[in-house]
């Protein structure tokens, strides 16, 4: 029997508003579907969570059995400041900023985004699709819906007729928003405007000869709408109907609304089962802005190069902090939440280094009522990711396993009060919810009390020193922990924090 015919999954579909058994298409294969970045800038903390609720979300589903097609995209063309289809290119912008081929700026931030996924240990999809590799599969789309009545050409333009759409179909299921009120409310626009109602939004956008990205069309030069990218390339990979279709709650209305209207207008049905969103990152409860300053990037966060932040904290750390939330739920940052997330994901990984270390010593008399707790634990470890991906509850049973494996390495509980069968499942199922399932990968240097001690040690030193004014001394104290690995970060009011490399 696989794992997920032993421990079934439910999902919160956002489209039902329920909790819902989970029934693939075509079990064992799965088809999942995230939107990936706008490799214009660096992603931001708030993209990170997004990223890393849907890499567990791929982890899981694989690590129980079924066979995951996971396509995330790269958005490097037709992005525009304004989600209706209007206002300035985001690549160009940034283009002309940075003074730099369009191509340049998305070389660019696709490598940095791949890195950052790299070192917050968030898995490579199985495709990863850009918007300029599928413009022939995006032309072609909108073709189809052009053809069944549901766009109208306009200078070069091409707009999704949301009215027209709504005699036959049903538009703001997905965000609840309700359109025939705005539709109601909206004057036909005058003669010069080339939408015929506001919430029409475009699929193919005309540009202007300055523009450099550009390709042709039946319709003139121009460049694919930001919606239309993720219904094409999400058909091409997964098919015209597929399992599940994941983003950010910003992305519910318009851009995953207008997903679902392209591909009702072009196939003639609903294109995703199961619809899931990851809810936003706030910042000392309040929502993460740039122009509020509370906006951090990730390589800010992991070197504690922020007004906000106390200290540097580790990219394990930080994923920690992510996965004590369901995905669904509001999360809010704070030095306080990340130093309890420091301290927890300490906790976990010392477990993690022990139960590898450990062997299973021969069972004399086993202790029923520890074999039953742990076979209750680690069948528990499913049940809780199994409802909805449930980490926040997961790493609450991992924490109790943690306890049990501490007693086996302080001796006073011996690894042979179980019997075989039970000890290896707890540390294969400690090991891979840690590892493969979480991506919580060991530390070995996270809980080294004696390293930790040592550098608090010579970092007092180094106060004393500096306050004698033993300059010579202190900058060798300094030098010295930078050799082997231990970057010292002086702060303004003479606190001393440190990070190793």
């Amino acid at each position: 029997m696989n794992l997920f015919e032993q421990y079934p999954v439910s999902i919160t579909n956002s489209l039902s508003g329920r909790k819902e058994l989970f029934t693939p298409i075509n079990p064992p294969f799965v088809g999942l579907y995230s939107c990936g970045p706008t490799v214009y800038n660096e992603v931001h903390l708030g993209n990170l969570r997004t990223f890393t609720a849907f890499d567990v979300v791929f982890r899981y589903l694989t690590h129980i059995g079924y066979k995951v097609r996971y396509v995330r995209n790269i958005t490097d063309a037709g992005h525009l400041t304004n989600d209706a289809g209007e206002g300035v290119d985001r690549i160009e912008e940034r283009a002309k900023l940075e003074r730099l081929e369009p191509m340049e700026v998305v070389q660019k931030y696709t490598y940095g985004f791949h890195e950052v996924c790299r070192i917050f240990n968030i898995l490579p999809p199985s495709v990863e699709p850009t918007a300029t590799g599928h413009i022939v599969e995006q032309i072609e789309m909108v073709k189809r819906i052009l053809n069944n009545g549901f766009a109208y050409e306009k200078n070069g333009s091409v707009y999704f007729d949301v009215r027209k759409f709504m005699e036959k179909h049903k538009y703001g299921e997905l965000s609840g928003r309700n359109i025939d009120d705005l539709l109601e409310g909206t004057r036909e626009l005058d003669a010069q405007e080339e939408k015929k109602n506001s919430v029409d939004f475009a699929i193919w956008k005309a540009v202007t000869p300055s523009h450099i990205q550009r390709w042709p069309s039946p319709w003139g030069d121009g460049i694919p709408g930001w919606h239309l990218e993720c219904s094409a390339m999400g058909t091409k990979y997964l098919g015209k109907e597929f399992d599940i279709h994941g983003g950010g709650m910003d992305l519910k209305f318009p851009h995953h609304e207008c997903e679902i209207a392209q591909s009702v207008g072009a196939y003639g049905h609903a294109p995703v089962r199961y619809w899931m969103h990851s809810n936003m990152l706030t910042v000392n409860g309040e929502k993460m802005s740039k122009s509020k300053g509370n906006s951090f990037l990730p390589r800010e966060l992991f070197a504690g190069e922020h007004p906000l932040l106390d200290k540097a904290y580790s990219p394990m750390s930080v994923r920690f902090f992510m996965l004590q939330s369901h995905y669904s739920s509001t999360l809010d940052f704070s030095n306080e939440a990340l130093g309890a997330a420091e301290k927890g994901y300490r906790k976990l990984n010392a477990a993690l280094v022990a139960i590898k270390a450990m062997d299973y010593s021969t069972v004399t008399t086993p202790n029923n009522e520890l074999v039953g707790e742990i076979t209750q634990l680690t069948g528990e470890c499913y049940r809780t990711m199994s409802d909805d991906f449930n980490t926040a509850k997961t790493l609450a049973v991992l924490f109790e396993m943690a306890s049990r494996i501490n007693d086996f390495k302080s001796g006073n509980t011996p690894t042979g009060s179980v019997d075989a069968l039970t000890f290896e499942k707890l540390k294969a199922t400690f090991i891979s919810m840690m590892e493969e399932v979480l991506g919580l990968v060991e530390d070995k240097t996270a809980n080294n009390d004696l390293l930790e001690g040592t550098i608090n040690v010579l970092i007092e030193l180094r106060k004393k020193v500096r306050a004698d004014r033993n300059y010579a001394l202190s900058d060798k104290i300094r030098d010295d922990l930078q050799a082997i690995g231990v970057q010292l970060k002086d702060g303004k009011g003479g606190e001393i924090s440190y990070t190793i490399e």
